[in-house]
């Protein structure tokens, strides 16, 4: 049985210098992004999560302000790091923080914990018995909130 031959060529095997272009750029990122996770602890380095080279700037995106802050401390370390592999020289290491959507709406999901009856009968009370004007308003008022959202 002889083998059929099609006429369809993939889009990549066609010359293209665009293609090649980005292909290159993104191959760049992910050499740059292998040698930054070597200087970092292996903790950290699964939280820096892409590299991008843009106007002698090295961007670094990870997924909380809290690994962020601790990239920070890597930044000579990361510069150095890079400098054989990169085509120009970077000067300035930027730390970005990438929001995760379904952490965000998880956290505006949440509702607030409401105390019971007796708990808010009891702040209250005790502000009946408290000689600081200021502070007995203020517990009035919070008694009084939490008595409208508990209903």
């Amino acid at each position: 049985m002889t083998r059929k031959t099609t006429s369809f060529k993939a889009a990549l095997l066609f010359p293209n210098r665009i293609l090649a272009h980005y292909h290159s750029q993104i191959e760049q990122q992910k050499l740059v992004l292998e040698r930054v996770r070597t200087v970092l602890p292996a903790a950290l380095a699964a939280h820096a999560l892409h590299s991008v080279i843009n106007d002698k700037k090295l961007l670094i995106y990870t997924d909380t302000a809290a690994w962020a802050s601790q990239l920070r401390f890597y930044n000579s370390a990361i510069l150095a790091v890079i400098a054989p592999v990169t085509r120009e020289s970077i000067l300035i290491m930027q730390i970005k923080v990438i929001a995760d959507m379904a952490s965000t709406h998880a956290q505006s999901s949440r509702k607030p914990l409401i105390p019971s009856a007796e708990k808010i009968d009891i702040i209250r009370n005790h502000s009946l018995t408290v000689s600081d004007e200021q502070l007995k308003l203020a517990l009035l008022k919070l008694s009084a909130t939490l008595t409208r959202l508990s209903s």
